[in-house]
């Protein structure tokens, strides 16, 4: 086995890629990650270049790993920033740094896709020896693995990186027949709530409509887009993705997307959009001004009808969001992996990740208890 590192999607097949990719996790597709690269999102004028790794063996594509080089943190949902000021203090560059990621997606699944008949171990030890190699000789200040699935993220620790934790909400469908039958589980004053929430919002004269990827119109998708932008620029800052990035998209991954239009009087006020694997990802959403319980229905209710209707056993509806609890989304834990060069600073955080670990369990238990379901 040898490890090959390419600069752009363009360089390997992309029926090479995605026979390692496993269909249920849609952002590591070569689709995915090329929207990225060609509408100029996740490129070195914006700070992520690629640096994928290839493992081939007698010329065939054996595993790979998405890699980015990053001068910033920006668009990864792990902060690290205060180890960057840290670093700087310590009197050493933090940026570059490597980054195995799905580029604004914070999404847990595998980062490295092997082969079923590879020596999945040896893969592993492979390229992280690969990768604290050019560490030295490049001088990359450290590597970070973002929202590795649990076993990848066991791996990783195994081969000497540091896990970190955090907490996400995830729904869970548990043979659910429809959504009355879901409600059916929540204690009868949030039951009451979420219908009151779905009340208001048909009370405002709002009407949802899903439509997958193929159905949707350029004008529907010039709608979604402009939602998409506000929703970062009242927060006050630039979005993260462009209309090139969408359009590329809807063109080559279109059955896996589900978009919710919200219409009020004709016009629509409101949209969110979903990717669709064995599990539905809530993404991105946006709306014109602040109707009662639109977030709600259009982020959540919507998708949670959609995954009982399709059989999807999951619904992860994104980084953050504790007002999620109450509408019975559990709390999960996710992780990263991290390697800093420096020996004495990679101490320091291990103390800082242990600490923290803490916290995060209390907090997962203390989130667990704010659950809407019926006790027992």
């Amino acid at each position: 086995m040898q490890v090959n590192p390419i600069t752009s999607m363009t360089q390997i097949d992309a029926g090479a890629w995605n026979r390692l990719v496993k269909d249920g996790y849609p952002f590591l597709r070569h689709e995915f990650l090329l929207a990225l690269e060609q509408s100029g999102c996740a490129s070195s004028q914006t700070g992520w270049s690629p640096q994928h790794l290839l493992v081939m063996q007698n010329h065939e594509l054996l595993a790979f790993m998405p890699l980015y080089l990053k001068s910033h943190s920006r668009g990864e949902y792990v902060f690290d920033q205060q180890w960057a000021q840290a670093y700087q203090q310590y009197g050493f560059r933090y940026y570059p740094k490597w980054l195995t990621a799905v580029p604004f997606t914070p999404c847990q699944g595998p980062r490295v896709a092997i082969d079923d008949a590879a020596d999945a171990p040896a893969v592993m030890r492979l390229l992280t020896g690969f990768i604290k190699e050019r560490a030295g000789q490049d001088a990359i200040s450290s590597w970070h693995c973002l929202f590795p699935d649990p076993s990848q993220a066991e791996w990783l620790r195994g081969l000497g990186l540091s896990l970190r934790e955090s907490v996400q909400f995830h729904w869970f469908n548990k043979g659910y027949r429809d959504f009355d039958d879901f409600l059916q589980t929540f204690s009868s004053g949030k039951r009451k709530m979420i219908k009151r929430e779905r009340r208001r919002v048909s009370e405002q004269g709002i009407e949802l409509r899903r439509l997958n990827g193929p159905e949707v119109s350029p004008a529907q998708w010039q709608a979604f887009f402009q939602f998409y932008t506000m929703t970062y620029l009242k927060n006050g800052m630039p979005p993260y993705l462009n209309p090139a990035f969408f359009e590329q998209l809807a063109a080559t991954m279109g059955e896996r997307l589900l978009l919710v239009l919200a219409a009020k009087d004709g016009e629509y006020v409101g949209a969110a959009l979903s990717v669709i694997g064995d599990t539905l990802y809530g993404r991105y959403w946006g709306c014109h001004e602040a109707y009662s319980g639109l977030h709600f229905e259009a982020c959540y209710y919507q998708g949670l009808e959609y995954c009982i209707e399709h059989g999807l056993k999951r619904f992860d509806s994104g980084a953050q969001g504790e007002h999620k609890i109450a509408r019975g989304f559990e709390p999960v834990t996710t992780y990263s992996a991290h390697w800093l060069r420096d020996a004495a600073f990679a101490g320091a955080v291990d103390h800082f990740l242990a600490e923290e670990r803490e916290a995060m369990a209390f907090y997962k238990q203390e989130a667990a208890a704010y659950l809407p379901f019926k006790k027992g």
